[in-house]
């Protein structure tokens, strides 16, 4: 054992001293912290590049028609255009066959992709594989050459290659497994990019940005930021949905510089007031914008339940008669208390929430409360039924 002595000890104790002030420093600090965090109002803004989309840059959905072959027994065992795929397919390479067998290792498939915006020739794109005909799974096929078209009937890629699936099948006569879906398989850049999108936005001297949610009021506000951000009344709002920006001659040629700098602006969306309710799955999705005029809530249940207790019917041992089984019928009548609850005019979303869940409502019960409210005409928000 070694021992302490006095200053030793009272430098010790110093310095857990100083140890326990800091600390209660530390936590006085994060309560502080804490408290400045929880009271401040939750910042609103949004990035405009989340709010608004620019006209011209978008995706472009392709598909195609295409063979799935090398299939081990699991392709299509009827389909007709399977055969006649086939035999065009052969025929183009110079093999001519009057009929062909039947053969399962081949599966006729759709194939989909998209192409992104400003995809230039020899780029690479994934590609989505879906059974056409009766396959029961397309593990270990490889796609032939499948040219994908856009809207236009125009080919714009084209794919093949080895698919990946991300499940299996398998079974026999006393049962069968199945994980995921077999059927749909794909290829990680399976598609190569043959025809380009005539956009040059290099060019372009003015740029529609559209409002991902139409709304009067948002698009008055990304009007004001991009004015305010660039310093010179640069933007114009064409109606609810579409707002209009002229390119500065300072930008001219810089494009994507000017978009870059415009699409981190700041935006405050607006949103209008509404109420979502799912009857099926009784999901309610209400906004922060919703609102309830002066109207007082009552709810209750009425339960009738009918019970039937099978009994014994027994005669006299000298009276005359049968045994018989009759039923002896019960009937309770249940009424659950119902509460009133005020609201008062301009009550929040927390409000009627608060109220309701004093009253003790479950979500099926709240979907018809909201949809008494509105039709009282107090709920001032749309109501929405999926």
């Amino acid at each position: 054992m070694y021992g302490v002595t006095c200053s030793e000890g009272d430098e010790i104790m110093k310095m857990r001293a100083e140890r326990r002030g800091l600390g209660r420093l530390t936590v006085l600090a994060l309560a502080v912290t804490m408290g400045l965090l929880l009271t401040s109002s939750p910042a609103q803004a949004t990035r405009l590049k989340d709010v608004v989309t620019i006209e011209g840059v978008r995706d472009n959905p392709l598909n195609g028609y295409g063979l799935l072959v090398g299939l081990n027994g699991t392709g299509d065992s009827s389909a007709a255009f399977t055969q006649q795929s086939m035999q065009q397919m052969l025929q183009r390479m110079g093999i001519s066959m009057s009929t062909l067998p039947k053969v399962k290792n081949v599966a006729a498939v759709m194939v989909t992709a998209t192409l992104p915006p400003f995809a230039r020739q020899g780029n690479k794109v994934d590609v989505t594989i879906a059974s056409l005909g009766d396959a029961k799974s397309l593990e270990g096929g490889t796609l032939v050459m499948t040219p994908l078209r856009a809207a236009d009937g125009r080919i714009y890629a084209v794919a093949q290659g080895p698919v990946s699936v991300g499940g299996f099948s398998a079974g026999g006569a006393g049962g069968n497994v199945q994980k995921n879906f077999p059927t749909v398989a794909r290829i990680a850049d399976g598609a190569t990019v043959e025809r380009e999108v005539d956009f040059k936005l290099a060019r372009e001297t003015s740029l529609q940005l559209a409002l991902k949610e139409h709304d009067f009021t948002t698009a008055n506000r990304v009007v004001s930021a991009i004015n305010g951000l660039f310093g010179e009344p640069l933007a114009h709002a064409l109606d609810s949905g579409t707002v209009k920006v002229q390119v500065p001659p300072s930008y001219k040629g810089r494009v994507v510089e000017f978009v870059s700098r415009m699409e981190g602006a700041e935006v405050e969306v607006d949103t209008r007031a509404v109420v979502v309710v799912n009857e099926r799955t009784g999901t309610i999705v209400m906004g922060e914008n919703v609102r309830v005029s002066t109207v007082a809530l009552s709810h209750g249940a009425l339960s009738i339940r009918i019970t039937d207790t099978p009994q014994v019917s027994q005669p006299n041992p000298l009276a005359g008669g049968d045994t018989a089984v009759v039923n002896q019928r019960d009937v309770q009548v249940t009424e659950k208390d119902a509460r009133l609850v005020q609201m008062e005019e301009g009550v929040t979303l927390g409000d009627l929430v608060k109220g309701l869940n004093n009253l003790g409502v479950t979500p099926r019960d709240l979907i018809a409360i909201l949809q008494a409210i509105k039709a009282s005409g107090a709920l001032q928000a749309d109501l929405e039924t999926m």
